[in-house]
């Protein structure tokens, strides 16, 4: 499990890292599977994980003695997913896309430097990949996460890179934030990016940003298949139609800000 939050905050950092913990594992957890690498002591996890029971934010079940998201977690979630994700509004617009398409289309946001995926269609012949809505993966191996380092700004994308684990996930992964800075720039020449089986064996993608009025990132939109049904080239077919997909989501988005990133 890899949790990057910094969990130094005080009572609310610790808590918040608990919560990431609990979600992180997809399932019901227990208390001794959440010690095994907790940054503090056992006495202060239980007292954490008390209170957030008490809060409505954990469900505790007596019986399995686990722990898991709580309701009022999950309407808390569905309200930030209503007011701060793109994918509400570009709903119709990835459904018009993947039944143009045929294949898996990923609808992605930034989040602390890594890609959130917040949306998703399968393909016709759906396949097996990693990515679903909600989960979080790396940015310089995914065609989605380049497209949108690209358009960081160079304060923001330096960062960003300074978060990267540049884990070799295949032979084809980049490893150094040199050999991305090098690509980066030839995205932003070029308007997509790639995956060229740099995450998953066996599977690659096209990918575009969808950029405000002003030219600021909002996220990012793919078109992914596998080697199996036909090469990179194929896909590119597709750039026309990725291309009218966010350009209409961006004009939707016209009125639409996060609410920190007001635009002046």
């Amino acid at each position: 499990m890899n949790i990057q939050r910094d969990s130094a905050d005080g009572t609310v950092g610790k808590a918040l890292d608990v919560l990431d913990r609990v979600a992180a594992f997809g399932r019901p957890v227990r208390f001794s599977e959440l010690l095994e690498d907790a940054p503090f002591p056992k006495a202060t996890l239980y007292r954490l994980l008390q209170t957030l029971a008490k809060q409505g934010m954990l469900a505790y079940d007596d019986d399995r003695g686990t722990y898991a998201p709580g309701m009022r977690l999950v309407r808390m979630a569905h309200a930030a997913w209503a007011q701060s994700s793109l994918a509400p509004i570009a709903r119709p617009h990835l459904d018009e896309l993947s039944r143009a398409v045929g294949e898996t289309v990923h609808l992605a946001q930034l989040d602390g430097g890594q890609v959130l995926y917040v949306d998703k269609r399968n393909a016709v012949r759906p396949l097996p990949m990693f990515s679903e809505a909600g989960k979080v993966g790396p940015a310089y191996c995914t065609g989605v996460g380049k497209a949108m380092l690209a358009h960081l700004d160079e304060a923001a994308c330096d960062k960003a890179l300074a978060r990267q684990s540049w884990h070799r996930f295949t032979p084809h992964t980049v490893t150094t934030p040199e050999a991305m800075r090098a690509e980066l720039e030839t995205i932003r020449a070029q308007g997509h990016a790639y995956d060229r089986e740099e995450h998953e064996p066996g599977i690659h993608c096209i990918a575009m940003p969808v950029l405000s009025a002003t030219g600021r990132m909002l996220g990012a939109v793919s078109v992914t298949s596998s080697v199996e049904r036909g090469p990179l080239a194929e896909l590119e077919r597709h750039l026309p139609k990725l291309k009218q997909a966010v350009e209409h989501i961006a004009g939707d988005l016209h009125d639409w800000r996060f609410p920190d990133q007001r635009e002046g």
